[in-house]
C-alpha cells in the first residue's frame, strides 16, 4: 500500500481573527510533493486547525484521483493536540463550531485506505506553519 505523509498547520491572528491553513503533502522518503495554502476568513485557532486537515485530504484527493485515493494510506501529522486527541476519539467536542468541521474530516477520511492522525511538536512543523503565515501575510498586503 502507497503511503503518503501530510503535515498541516492552523492559525489565527487575534483568536478569533484572520485564519489560514497549511498543509505540506510529501512522500514517506520526505521529498516534498506539494504545498497548500489557504486564507480562511475570520476564525479560531482551532477550525483553522481542521480546515488545514481537511485541505490537505482534499488535495490528496484531487491529485491522486478519488480510485487512487482508495488505495492510500495517509500520515497527517499536527501540533494541535485538541485536533488529534478529538479525531482519534479521546477528547471530547465542546465547541459547536468544531462539530461540521469534525464530521466533514471524519467523512473525508473514509475515501482513504487508511488515515491516522499524530501529535508532533511545533519545531517540527515549521513548514506548514510558514505556509499559514505566508497565506496570512498575503492576505494583509492585499487588504494594505
Amino acid at each position: 500500500m502507497e503511503k503518503v505523509i501530510v503535515h498541516i498547520d492552523g492559525g489565527a491572528r487575534g483568536n478569533p481573527g484572520p485564519s489560514a491553513a497549511g498543509a505540506v503533502i510529501s512522500d514517506v522518503q520526505g521529498r516534498v510533493l506539494s504545498e497548500h495554502a489557504q486564507f480562511l476568513g475570520r476564525g479560531t485557532n482551532n477550525e483553522a486547525e481542521y480546515s488545514a486537515a481537511i485541505l490537505g485530504l482534499e488535495k490528496i484527493k484531487t491529485n491522486w484521483g478519488k480510485k487512487k485515493a482508495k488505495e492510500l494510506a495517509v500520515d497527517v501529522y499536527s501540533d494541535s493536540q485538541l485536533l488529534v486527541e478529538q479525531i482519534n476519539g479521546r477528547y471530547k467536542i465542546v465547541n459547536d463550531k468544531l462539530i461540521p468541521l469534525f464530521l466533514k474530516l471524519w467523512n473525508l477520511r473514509t475515501d482513504f485506505s487508511l488515515v491516522t492522525f499524530n501529535l508532533i511538536s511545533r519545531e517540527d512543523n515549521t513548514a506548514a506553519d510558514r505556509l499559514v503565515n505566508q497565506a496570512l501575510d498575503q492576505e494583509s498586503q492585499r487588504l494594505c
